[in-house]
Parts: C-alpha cells; sequence; structure tokens
C-alpha cells in the first residue's frame, strides 16, 4: 500500500508541475506575444525600406500584404506606394528550394513597370566563401540584378544561355537565386501589375 501511495504522490505531483508548467508558458506567450510581433514587423519594414524606393504607407498593414502559395511554399508580397511618382510598387519576399545549402529566402523590390530595384538575403545556408556569395555583404553578385527587367532580362545562368553571371565554383547556388527572383517577378506580375487583381490579404491562395 505504502508503494500505491507513493506512486500516487509522484503521479499527482508531476500532473500539478506539468499544469504550472503549461500555465506559465502561456502566461509567458501572451505578456511577450504583442512584442515579438512588433520586433518581427519592424524586420519587415526595415527590410522592404531596404529594396524599395521611399513610400508614404505602410506595406506591412493587412491589406497591404498578399499570401501566394507556389511550388509548395508561400510567397509574400507587400505593397507600397512611391513618394515622388505615387506609383504602385512592391517587395516580394520568396524563396527557392535549389541552393546547394538548401532553401533559402529574399525580399526582392520591383518597380511600377517590373523593374528590379534592389535584393535582400533573408536567410540562406550556402556554403562561406562560396555559395553564400548571393549575399551582397559578400560579393557583387546580386548587382547585376538592380536596374533589370525580367521581361527583357532573362533570369537564368549565362551557362544556360541566360544574362546572369554565375558566381565562380557556386553555379548551383548562382542558380537557384535566378529561381528565387523569378518566381518573386511571376506573382509580382500577376498579383500587381495587372490591374485589378490585387485583393490583398483576404486569406485567398491560388495554386500555380
Amino acid at each position: 500500500m505504502a508503494r500505491e501511495s507513493s506512486f500516487k504522490n509522484m503521479t499527482l505531483t508531476l500532473f500539478v508541475i506539468t499544469f504550472v508548467s503549461s500555465a506559465v508558458l502561456a502566461g509567458v506567450y501572451e505578456l511577450t506575444k504583442d512584442a515579438i510581433d512588433a520586433v518581427r514587423i519592424r524586420k519587415i519594414n526595415q527590410g522592404i525600406a531596404e529594396v524599395l524606393p521611399p513610400f508614404n504607407n505602410n506595406p506591412s498593414d493587412t491589406d497591404n500584404v498578399h499570401k501566394e502559395f507556389v511550388d509548395g511554399d508561400t510567397v509574400y508580397v507587400y505593397k507600397a506606394i512611391t513618394k515622388e511618382r505615387k506609383d504602385t510598387v512592391a517587395a516580394v519576399q520568396t524563396f527557392t528550394n535549389n541552393g546547394y545549402g538548401g532553401k533559402f529566402v529574399l525580399l526582392v523590390g520591383f518597380l511600377a513597370d517590373g523593374t528590379i530595384n534592389n535584393i535582400k538575403v533573408i536567410s540562406h545556408s550556402e556554403t562561406p566563401g562560396l555559395g553564400d556569395k548571393i549575399d551582397p555583404a559578400k560579393h557583387g553578385f546580386s548587382l547585376q540584378f538592380h536596374g533589370k527587367n525580367p521581361e527583357t532580362y532573362k533570369l537564368a545562368v549565362s551557362k544556360e544561355d541566360g544574362d546572369v553571371d554565375a558566381i565562380t565554383a557556386s553555379t548551383i547556388s548562382s542558380k537557384a537565386f535566378c529561381d528565387a527572383v523569378a518566381r518573386a517577378y511571376a506573382v509580382y506580375r500577376e498579383k500587381v501589375m495587372k490591374k485589378g487583381k490585387w485583393d490583398g490579404n483576404t486569406g485567398a491562395t491560388s495554386q500555380q
């Protein structure tokens, strides 16, 4: 009986500890949720400001965000209105799964006519000293995309009859970068450049 009673006490104690721990974690989450969201939004806005010309709205507001399900993942479009020309432009958070190190994520800024304004690398796992040269902080590879319009600038490496000069010894990373930018442009062209297509963050997505 003593052993049974001891087992019951241990079980009850474990249950109480688990319950209290869960309650504490839930409380901490609720207390920090707004702060975490604020940090995330601030980072998004900083990235958008880096790839687009000056704008006078908040691209991360719900009405200015579109989520598009493409190739098994989500592409995010953040619409902005430029201060000088009042043009509609957008930053597109895109991805590729074809990197040497797997998936990487880019933020591509497009002007009203589809011209690429700037590109920011959000995350990657490419090889240091080789594939990581996709990052403009490491190499000038991505600069060749600036000012180019994918309608006339073929987003493929020169070995595949494209217009992009690949990183030496990092053709896979270079091709993946082109893949991510091309995916971003396809969504931008469909959802921003074509009038009447913008539906904001309605929760609706489309499969391509």
